[in-house]
Protein backbone atom coordinates (compact mmCIF):
# COMPACT_ATOMS: atom_id res chain seq x y z
CA UNK A 1 0.00 0.00 0.00
CA UNK A 2 1.87 3.41 -0.72
CA UNK A 3 2.52 5.25 1.89
CA UNK A 4 0.23 8.20 1.03
CA UNK A 5 -2.71 6.78 1.27
CA UNK A 6 -4.28 6.51 5.05
CA UNK A 7 -7.07 4.14 5.70
CA UNK A 8 -10.14 6.23 7.83
CA UNK A 9 -9.78 5.99 11.19
CA UNK A 10 -12.77 3.88 13.16
CA UNK A 11 -14.26 5.58 15.77
CA UNK A 12 -13.90 3.96 18.90
CA UNK A 13 -16.68 2.84 20.51
CA UNK A 14 -16.98 5.35 23.66
CA UNK A 15 -17.50 8.28 20.53
CA UNK A 16 -19.38 6.09 19.09
CA UNK A 17 -21.91 5.83 21.90
CA UNK A 18 -22.35 10.06 22.48
CA UNK A 19 -22.51 10.59 18.71
CA UNK A 20 -25.84 8.27 19.18
CA UNK A 21 -26.69 9.68 22.17
CA UNK A 22 -29.87 12.12 21.86
CA UNK A 23 -29.25 15.88 23.43
CA UNK A 24 -30.02 16.68 26.88
CA UNK A 25 -33.63 17.66 26.95
CA UNK A 26 -34.36 21.93 28.00
CA UNK A 27 -36.22 22.03 30.85
CA UNK A 28 -39.68 24.19 30.32
CA UNK A 29 -38.84 27.75 31.90
CA UNK A 30 -42.56 28.78 31.98
CA UNK A 31 -43.03 28.05 35.88
CA UNK A 32 -46.48 26.67 37.28
CA UNK A 33 -49.11 28.24 39.97
CA UNK A 34 -51.33 26.14 42.05
CA UNK A 35 -54.92 26.33 41.15
CA UNK A 36 -55.77 29.04 43.51
CA UNK A 37 -53.43 31.02 42.35
CA UNK A 38 -54.64 31.61 39.68
CA UNK A 39 -58.24 32.30 40.83
CA UNK A 40 -56.62 34.99 43.50
CA UNK A 41 -55.03 36.08 40.38
CA UNK A 42 -57.80 36.87 38.41
CA UNK A 43 -60.10 38.34 41.03
CA UNK A 44 -56.75 40.50 41.86
CA UNK A 45 -57.40 41.71 38.00
CA UNK A 46 -61.28 42.08 38.33
CA UNK A 47 -60.14 44.76 41.06
CA UNK A 48 -57.79 46.46 38.75
CA UNK A 49 -54.93 45.10 40.20
CA UNK A 50 -51.70 43.08 39.05
CA UNK A 51 -52.54 39.29 38.92
CA UNK A 52 -49.15 38.36 39.83
CA UNK A 53 -48.98 34.76 37.78
CA UNK A 54 -46.37 34.83 35.33
CA UNK A 55 -47.04 31.43 34.38
CA UNK A 56 -49.12 28.60 32.23
CA UNK A 57 -51.86 26.84 33.58
CA UNK A 58 -51.55 23.02 32.90
CA UNK A 59 -54.25 21.77 30.96
CA UNK A 60 -56.64 20.10 34.01
CA UNK A 61 -55.87 23.36 35.27
CA UNK A 62 -57.53 25.31 32.55
CA UNK A 63 -60.08 23.05 32.52
CA UNK A 64 -61.26 24.03 35.84
CA UNK A 65 -60.61 27.48 35.67
CA UNK A 66 -63.40 27.67 32.72
CA UNK A 67 -65.83 24.90 34.23
CA UNK A 68 -66.16 26.15 38.17
CA UNK A 69 -68.05 29.34 37.36
CA UNK A 70 -69.93 27.68 34.76
CA UNK A 71 -71.46 25.50 37.39
CA UNK A 72 -71.75 28.40 39.70
CA UNK A 73 -73.87 30.37 37.06
CA UNK A 74 -75.77 26.71 36.38
CA UNK A 75 -76.49 26.44 40.66
CA UNK A 76 -77.22 30.39 41.18
CA UNK A 77 -79.99 29.94 37.91
CA UNK A 78 -81.31 26.79 39.55
CA UNK A 79 -82.43 29.03 42.80
CA UNK A 80 -84.49 31.01 40.76
CA UNK A 81 -86.78 28.72 41.01
CA UNK A 82 -88.65 27.47 44.15
CA UNK A 83 -89.25 23.56 44.24
CA UNK A 84 -88.55 21.07 42.00
CA UNK A 85 -87.02 21.84 38.36
CA UNK A 86 -85.45 20.21 35.63
CA UNK A 87 -82.24 21.12 33.83
CA UNK A 88 -82.76 21.99 30.21
CA UNK A 89 -78.51 21.25 29.32
CA UNK A 90 -79.19 22.18 25.89
CA UNK A 91 -79.60 25.83 26.93
CA UNK A 92 -75.96 25.79 28.38
CA UNK A 93 -74.45 24.43 25.44
CA UNK A 94 -76.19 27.29 23.18
CA UNK A 95 -73.83 29.99 25.26
CA UNK A 96 -70.77 27.56 25.12
CA UNK A 97 -69.96 30.09 21.60
CA UNK A 98 -69.58 32.74 23.65
CA UNK A 99 -66.16 31.23 25.20
CA UNK A 100 -65.25 30.33 22.10
CA UNK A 101 -65.18 34.27 20.53
CA UNK A 102 -63.63 35.05 23.66
CA UNK A 103 -60.85 32.75 23.16
CA UNK A 104 -60.34 34.21 19.71
CA UNK A 105 -60.59 37.29 20.87
CA UNK A 106 -57.66 37.08 22.97
CA UNK A 107 -55.54 35.22 20.71
CA UNK A 108 -56.35 38.37 18.17
CA UNK A 109 -54.88 40.68 20.82
CA UNK A 110 -52.04 38.97 22.47
CA UNK A 111 -50.74 37.60 19.21
CA UNK A 112 -46.97 38.01 19.83
CA UNK A 113 -46.84 40.22 23.23
CA UNK A 114 -47.85 37.93 25.56
CA UNK A 115 -45.39 36.62 28.09
CA UNK A 116 -45.04 33.11 30.49
CA UNK A 117 -48.26 30.97 28.93
CA UNK A 118 -49.48 33.18 26.39
CA UNK A 119 -53.13 32.98 25.19
CA UNK A 120 -53.36 29.87 28.20
CA UNK A 121 -52.72 32.24 30.85
CA UNK A 122 -54.82 34.89 29.98
CA UNK A 123 -57.21 32.71 29.09
CA UNK A 124 -57.35 31.35 32.73
CA UNK A 125 -56.99 34.86 34.05
CA UNK A 126 -59.44 35.99 32.25
CA UNK A 127 -62.27 33.42 33.67
CA UNK A 128 -62.05 34.81 37.44
CA UNK A 129 -61.43 38.48 36.11
CA UNK A 130 -64.97 38.44 35.06
CA UNK A 131 -66.37 36.14 37.69
CA UNK A 132 -66.86 39.26 40.30
CA UNK A 133 -69.21 41.32 37.22
CA UNK A 134 -71.00 38.00 36.50
CA UNK A 135 -71.65 36.88 39.71
CA UNK A 136 -72.99 40.51 40.62
CA UNK A 137 -75.86 40.01 37.43
CA UNK A 138 -76.60 36.35 38.24
CA UNK A 139 -77.61 37.46 41.44
CA UNK A 140 -79.20 40.92 40.04
CA UNK A 141 -81.48 38.07 37.69
CA UNK A 142 -82.15 35.72 40.76
CA UNK A 143 -83.10 38.23 43.24
CA UNK A 144 -85.72 39.29 39.98
CA UNK A 145 -87.33 36.35 39.67
CA UNK A 146 -87.75 35.84 43.20
CA UNK A 147 -88.98 38.88 43.99
CA UNK A 148 -85.87 39.03 46.63
CA UNK A 149 -84.67 42.91 45.11
CA UNK A 150 -85.97 46.40 46.91
CA UNK A 151 -88.65 47.78 45.09
CA UNK A 152 -86.02 50.70 43.56
CA UNK A 153 -84.13 47.81 41.64
CA UNK A 154 -87.10 45.86 40.55
CA UNK A 155 -89.70 48.11 39.35
CA UNK A 156 -87.61 51.11 38.21
CA UNK A 157 -84.39 52.21 36.52
CA UNK A 158 -82.73 50.85 39.62
CA UNK A 159 -82.15 47.40 38.15
CA UNK A 160 -81.09 48.67 35.10
CA UNK A 161 -78.18 51.19 36.40
CA UNK A 162 -76.83 48.13 38.34
CA UNK A 163 -76.87 45.92 35.16
CA UNK A 164 -75.31 48.48 33.56
CA UNK A 165 -72.81 49.43 36.00
CA UNK A 166 -71.65 45.46 36.33
CA UNK A 167 -71.53 45.24 32.58
CA UNK A 168 -69.29 48.53 32.67
CA UNK A 169 -66.99 46.38 35.59
CA UNK A 170 -66.94 43.52 33.46
CA UNK A 171 -65.59 45.56 30.46
CA UNK A 172 -63.17 47.68 32.12
CA UNK A 173 -61.53 44.49 33.93
CA UNK A 174 -61.00 42.44 31.20
CA UNK A 175 -59.59 45.17 29.02
CA UNK A 176 -56.97 46.30 31.43
CA UNK A 177 -55.68 42.77 32.33
CA UNK A 178 -55.53 42.35 28.37
CA UNK A 179 -53.55 45.19 28.27
CA UNK A 180 -50.93 44.29 30.27
CA UNK A 181 -49.73 41.77 27.35
CA UNK A 182 -51.31 42.99 24.37
CA UNK A 183 -49.05 42.78 21.16
CA UNK A 184 -49.85 46.35 20.34
CA UNK A 185 -52.35 49.29 21.49
CA UNK A 186 -54.50 48.88 17.63
CA UNK A 187 -55.01 45.07 18.72
CA UNK A 188 -56.03 46.46 22.38
CA UNK A 189 -58.15 48.72 20.48
CA UNK A 190 -60.21 46.52 18.49
CA UNK A 191 -60.53 44.22 20.93
CA UNK A 192 -62.45 46.23 23.67
CA UNK A 193 -65.26 47.35 20.96
CA UNK A 194 -65.80 43.55 20.07
CA UNK A 195 -65.76 42.53 23.75
CA UNK A 196 -68.30 44.99 24.05
CA UNK A 197 -70.26 43.78 20.66
CA UNK A 198 -70.23 40.26 22.51
CA UNK A 199 -71.64 41.46 25.75
CA UNK A 200 -74.38 43.06 23.90
CA UNK A 201 -75.00 40.15 21.71
CA UNK A 202 -75.25 37.71 24.11
CA UNK A 203 -78.08 40.10 26.51
CA UNK A 204 -80.23 40.75 22.70
CA UNK A 205 -79.76 36.56 22.29
CA UNK A 206 -80.95 35.97 26.37
CA UNK A 207 -84.14 38.77 25.65
CA UNK A 208 -85.11 36.95 22.15
CA UNK A 209 -84.47 33.37 22.84
CA UNK A 210 -86.16 33.53 26.35
CA UNK A 211 -84.71 30.51 27.13
CA UNK A 212 -83.99 29.42 30.82
CA UNK A 213 -81.69 26.72 31.51
CA UNK A 214 -83.97 25.27 34.63
CA UNK A 215 -87.92 24.97 34.15
CA UNK A 216 -90.16 24.31 37.38
CA UNK A 217 -92.06 21.43 38.53
CA UNK A 218 -89.55 18.41 37.41
CA UNK A 219 -90.48 18.62 34.09
CA UNK A 220 -89.66 20.07 30.85
CA UNK A 221 -92.72 20.69 29.59
CA UNK A 222 -94.14 22.10 33.23
CA UNK A 223 -93.71 25.97 31.86
CA UNK A 224 -94.24 26.29 27.84
CA UNK A 225 -91.91 28.68 25.88
CA UNK A 226 -92.99 32.07 25.95
CA UNK A 227 -94.37 33.21 22.95
CA UNK A 228 -92.45 35.65 21.09
CA UNK A 229 -94.22 37.85 18.38
CA UNK A 230 -92.33 37.75 15.01
CA UNK A 231 -92.86 40.94 12.56
CA UNK A 232 -94.42 40.16 9.48
CA UNK A 233 -95.97 41.75 6.92
CA UNK A 234 -99.02 39.28 7.59
CA UNK A 235 -99.25 40.45 11.26
CA UNK A 236 -99.15 44.31 10.19
CA UNK A 237 -102.58 43.96 7.92
CA UNK A 238 -103.80 41.46 10.42
CA UNK A 239 -103.26 44.64 12.74
CA UNK A 240 -104.35 46.83 10.42
CA UNK A 241 -107.84 44.84 10.25
CA UNK A 242 -108.24 44.44 13.72
CA UNK A 243 -107.79 48.32 14.25
CA UNK A 244 -109.98 48.76 11.64
CA UNK A 245 -113.00 46.75 13.53
CA UNK A 246 -112.54 48.26 16.68
CA UNK A 247 -113.32 51.79 15.65
CA UNK A 248 -116.08 50.20 13.59
CA UNK A 249 -117.41 48.22 16.10
CA UNK A 250 -117.77 51.60 18.47
CA UNK A 251 -121.35 52.54 19.65
CA UNK A 252 -122.78 55.60 19.61
CA UNK A 253 -124.01 56.46 23.63
CA UNK A 254 -127.54 56.59 24.47
CA UNK A 255 -129.27 60.03 23.65
CA UNK A 256 -130.12 61.44 27.07
CA UNK A 257 -127.63 59.86 29.54
CA UNK A 258 -123.68 60.39 31.27
CA UNK A 259 -122.51 57.01 28.97
CA UNK A 260 -119.18 55.84 29.93
CA UNK A 261 -116.18 55.24 27.56
CA UNK A 262 -112.84 53.64 28.56
CA UNK A 263 -109.29 52.82 27.15
CA UNK A 264 -107.00 50.56 28.19
CA UNK A 265 -103.53 50.78 27.59
CA UNK A 266 -100.91 48.27 28.75
CA UNK A 267 -97.94 48.89 26.55
CA UNK A 268 -95.38 46.63 28.35
CA UNK A 269 -95.39 43.07 27.35
CA UNK A 270 -92.71 41.49 29.24
CA UNK A 271 -94.56 41.10 32.23
CA UNK A 272 -98.06 38.78 32.36
CA UNK A 273 -99.38 40.37 34.41
CA UNK A 274 -100.32 43.71 33.15
CA UNK A 275 -101.96 41.15 29.84
CA UNK A 276 -104.30 39.93 33.21
CA UNK A 277 -104.82 43.28 34.61
CA UNK A 278 -105.84 44.90 31.67
CA UNK A 279 -108.27 42.40 30.79
CA UNK A 280 -109.78 42.52 34.09
CA UNK A 281 -109.93 46.72 33.82
CA UNK A 282 -111.84 46.13 30.65
CA UNK A 283 -114.55 44.00 31.83
CA UNK A 284 -115.18 46.13 35.41
CA UNK A 285 -115.94 49.01 33.26
CA UNK A 286 -117.94 46.76 30.65
CA UNK A 287 -119.95 45.51 33.83
CA UNK A 288 -120.51 47.74 36.16
CA UNK A 289 -120.26 51.37 33.78
CA UNK A 290 -122.61 50.02 31.04
CA UNK A 291 -119.90 50.33 29.09
CA UNK A 292 -120.25 47.46 27.15
CA UNK A 293 -118.52 47.64 23.51
CA UNK A 294 -117.56 51.18 24.16
CA UNK A 295 -114.00 50.09 25.59
CA UNK A 296 -111.22 50.23 23.47
CA UNK A 297 -107.93 47.92 25.04
CA UNK A 298 -104.38 48.22 23.22
CA UNK A 299 -102.47 46.03 24.52
CA UNK A 300 -99.31 44.87 23.91
CA UNK A 301 -98.23 41.33 24.40
CA UNK A 302 -97.51 38.09 22.17
CA UNK A 303 -100.69 36.29 22.46
CA UNK A 304 -102.94 39.11 21.47
CA UNK A 305 -101.25 40.49 18.60
CA UNK A 306 -104.08 38.96 16.26
CA UNK A 307 -106.40 40.20 18.21
CA UNK A 308 -106.09 43.86 19.99
CA UNK A 309 -104.42 46.88 18.50
CA UNK A 310 -100.63 47.39 19.82
CA UNK A 311 -100.41 49.70 22.84
CA UNK A 312 -98.57 52.33 21.29
CA UNK A 313 -98.43 56.53 21.37
CA UNK A 314 -99.61 56.84 17.88
CA UNK A 315 -102.58 54.22 18.69
CA UNK A 316 -103.64 56.33 21.70
CA UNK A 317 -104.03 58.86 20.00
CA UNK A 318 -106.17 57.79 17.17
CA UNK A 319 -108.32 55.81 20.01
CA UNK A 320 -108.78 58.89 21.87
CA UNK A 321 -109.57 60.67 18.36
CA UNK A 322 -111.68 57.71 17.68
CA UNK A 323 -113.70 57.79 20.42
CA UNK A 324 -114.18 61.43 21.19
CA UNK A 325 -116.12 61.12 17.35
CA UNK A 326 -118.30 58.70 18.58
CA UNK A 327 -119.25 59.87 22.29
CA UNK A 328 -120.94 63.10 23.51
CA UNK A 329 -117.62 65.07 24.73
CA UNK A 330 -119.76 67.45 26.88
CA UNK A 331 -121.43 64.81 28.44
CA UNK A 332 -120.07 61.13 28.36
CA UNK A 333 -117.52 59.88 30.42
CA UNK A 334 -114.10 58.75 29.00
CA UNK A 335 -112.16 55.89 31.93
CA UNK A 336 -108.76 55.90 31.03
CA UNK A 337 -106.84 53.15 32.87
CA UNK A 338 -102.90 52.93 32.16
CA UNK A 339 -100.84 50.03 33.40
CA UNK A 340 -97.19 49.26 33.34
CA UNK A 341 -93.76 49.89 34.96
CA UNK A 342 -93.02 54.01 35.62
CA UNK A 343 -89.98 55.77 35.54
CA UNK A 344 -88.54 58.20 38.33
CA UNK A 345 -89.11 60.79 35.31
CA UNK A 346 -92.63 59.65 35.38
CA UNK A 347 -92.97 58.57 31.84
CA UNK A 348 -94.27 55.37 31.17
CA UNK A 349 -92.32 51.96 29.96
CA UNK A 350 -92.88 50.54 26.84
CA UNK A 351 -91.67 47.15 25.64
CA UNK A 352 -92.73 44.60 22.51
CA UNK A 353 -89.74 43.12 20.94
CA UNK A 354 -89.04 43.54 17.82
CA UNK A 355 -91.30 46.39 17.99
CA UNK A 356 -89.90 49.42 19.16
CA UNK A 357 -92.31 51.45 21.36
CA UNK A 358 -91.99 55.16 22.70
CA UNK A 359 -92.77 55.37 26.23
CA UNK A 360 -95.99 57.67 27.31
CA UNK A 361 -95.80 61.07 29.16
CA UNK A 362 -98.35 62.59 31.12
CA UNK A 363 -97.87 65.83 29.48
CA UNK A 364 -99.01 63.62 26.05
CA UNK A 365 -101.87 62.20 27.32
CA UNK A 366 -103.05 65.52 28.45
CA UNK A 367 -102.44 67.16 25.27
CA UNK A 368 -104.28 64.47 22.89
CA UNK A 369 -107.16 64.81 25.74
CA UNK A 370 -107.74 68.32 24.97
CA UNK A 371 -106.80 68.27 21.26
CA UNK A 372 -109.78 65.40 21.17
CA UNK A 373 -112.42 68.11 23.23
CA UNK A 374 -113.01 65.45 25.35
CA UNK A 375 -114.46 67.13 28.35
CA UNK A 376 -115.35 64.79 31.61
CA UNK A 377 -112.44 62.49 32.19
CA UNK A 378 -111.45 59.88 34.61
CA UNK A 379 -107.88 59.03 34.35
CA UNK A 380 -105.98 55.73 36.35
CA UNK A 381 -102.17 54.71 36.63
CA UNK A 382 -100.88 52.01 37.78
CA UNK A 383 -97.21 52.48 37.83
CA UNK A 384 -94.28 53.16 40.17
CA UNK A 385 -93.93 56.99 40.63
CA UNK A 386 -97.34 57.53 38.67
CA UNK A 387 -97.96 60.30 41.22
CA UNK A 388 -96.01 62.61 38.90
CA UNK A 389 -99.19 62.29 36.52
CA UNK A 390 -101.41 64.02 38.97
CA UNK A 391 -100.54 67.59 37.97
CA UNK A 392 -100.59 67.32 34.49
CA UNK A 393 -103.61 65.66 33.73
CA UNK A 394 -105.56 67.29 36.76
CA UNK A 395 -108.41 69.80 35.80
CA UNK A 396 -111.87 70.89 37.29
CA UNK A 397 -113.60 67.85 35.21
CA UNK A 398 -111.38 65.67 35.51
CA UNK A 399 -110.32 62.47 38.35
CA UNK A 400 -106.72 61.18 38.53
CA UNK A 401 -105.55 58.36 40.61
CA UNK A 402 -102.31 56.89 40.65
CA UNK A 403 -100.90 53.55 42.11
CA UNK A 404 -97.82 55.59 44.30
CA UNK A 405 -97.14 59.29 44.29
CA UNK A 406 -94.42 60.99 42.36
CA UNK A 407 -91.31 59.68 44.69
CA UNK A 408 -92.28 56.23 45.64
CA UNK A 409 -92.64 53.00 44.24
CA UNK A 410 -96.03 50.98 43.67
CA UNK A 411 -96.11 46.85 44.20
CA UNK A 412 -97.21 43.76 42.38
CA UNK A 413 -96.07 44.31 38.82
CA UNK A 414 -93.67 41.91 39.22
CA UNK A 415 -93.18 38.47 36.62
CA UNK A 416 -95.08 36.67 39.78
CA UNK A 417 -97.82 38.94 40.50
CA UNK A 418 -101.38 38.28 39.35
CA UNK A 419 -102.49 41.40 39.66
CA UNK A 420 -100.79 44.80 40.77
CA UNK A 421 -101.96 45.68 44.30
CA UNK A 422 -103.73 48.76 43.02
CA UNK A 423 -105.66 47.20 40.31
CA UNK A 424 -106.73 44.47 42.51
CA UNK A 425 -107.82 46.36 45.71
CA UNK A 426 -109.48 49.55 43.36
CA UNK A 427 -110.84 47.29 40.25
CA UNK A 428 -110.65 43.85 40.90
CA UNK A 429 -112.60 44.52 44.62
CA UNK A 430 -113.73 48.14 45.22
CA UNK A 431 -115.34 48.75 41.94
CA UNK A 432 -117.05 45.48 42.10
CA UNK A 433 -119.30 47.09 45.22
CA UNK A 434 -119.32 50.37 44.70
CA UNK A 435 -119.58 52.78 41.27
CA UNK A 436 -118.13 55.84 43.52
CA UNK A 437 -114.30 56.16 42.64
CA UNK A 438 -113.93 58.09 45.76
CA UNK A 439 -115.43 55.85 47.54
CA UNK A 440 -113.47 52.81 45.98
CA UNK A 441 -110.60 54.84 46.51
CA UNK A 442 -110.82 55.97 49.99
CA UNK A 443 -111.46 52.04 50.27
CA UNK A 444 -108.49 50.60 48.58
CA UNK A 445 -105.94 52.80 50.17
CA UNK A 446 -106.06 51.09 53.08
CA UNK A 447 -105.59 47.71 52.14
CA UNK A 448 -102.85 48.45 49.59
CA UNK A 449 -101.29 49.67 52.22
CA UNK A 450 -101.47 46.19 54.52
CA UNK A 451 -100.69 43.96 51.92
CA UNK A 452 -97.47 46.36 51.35
CA UNK A 453 -96.60 45.59 55.22
CA UNK A 454 -97.19 41.96 54.55
CA UNK A 455 -95.20 41.56 51.39
CA UNK A 456 -92.42 43.43 52.92
CA UNK A 457 -92.46 46.33 50.59
CA UNK A 458 -88.87 48.11 51.66
CA UNK A 459 -88.98 51.62 50.40
CA UNK A 460 -91.75 52.95 52.24
CA UNK A 461 -95.77 53.15 51.15
CA UNK A 462 -96.70 53.54 47.72
CA UNK A 463 -99.44 56.05 49.23
CA UNK A 464 -101.63 56.27 45.86
CA UNK A 465 -102.70 59.81 45.21
CA UNK A 466 -106.35 61.05 43.95
CA UNK A 467 -107.39 64.68 42.63
CA UNK A 468 -111.06 65.22 42.06
CA UNK A 469 -111.96 68.46 39.86
CA UNK A 470 -115.42 70.50 41.38
CA UNK A 471 -117.23 70.25 37.96
CA UNK A 472 -116.81 66.11 37.81
CA UNK A 473 -117.94 65.20 41.16
CA UNK A 474 -121.51 65.31 40.15
CA UNK A 475 -121.63 64.24 36.90
CA UNK A 476 -119.74 60.71 38.59
CA UNK A 477 -122.64 61.02 41.35
CA UNK A 478 -125.18 61.44 38.96
CA UNK A 479 -123.38 58.34 36.98
CA UNK A 480 -123.52 56.22 39.67
CA UNK A 481 -127.09 56.77 40.82
CA UNK A 482 -128.32 56.37 37.61
CA UNK A 483 -126.27 52.97 37.03
CA UNK A 484 -127.33 51.62 40.48
CA UNK A 485 -130.73 52.02 39.52
CA UNK A 486 -130.59 50.03 36.79
CA UNK A 487 -131.59 46.05 37.29
CA UNK A 488 -129.36 43.42 37.46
Amino acid sequence: MPEDIIAPQQPSSENAVEANTPPPAVPDATPRAGLLRWIVGGLRAACLLDPRVDARPAPWQLLLLVLLPELAWTGLARLEIAGPASLQASVGLNTLWVLAVLAWLGWFALSGGARGGGLARWFALATWTMFPANLLLCLLALGYARGWLPSVLANSRGYWIVFGLGCAWLIVALVRLTARDAATRWRLALFAPAFMALLALTFVQSLYTQERMWLPDGSASAEPERPRMELTQELFEQQQAVWERTVEALPAGKPGETNVYGLVFAPYASEDVFLRESNMVTQVLEERFDARGRVIHLMNHATTAETLPWATPLNLRRAIAALAARMDRENDVLVIYLTSHGARDHRLAAAHWPLTVPWLTPEELREELDGAGIRHRVVAVSACYSGGWIEPLAGEDTLVMTAADATHTSYGCGRLSELTFFGRAMFDEQLRKTRSFEAAFAAAVPVIKQREIEGGKEDGFSNPQISVGEKIRPVLDRLAQRLDGIPK
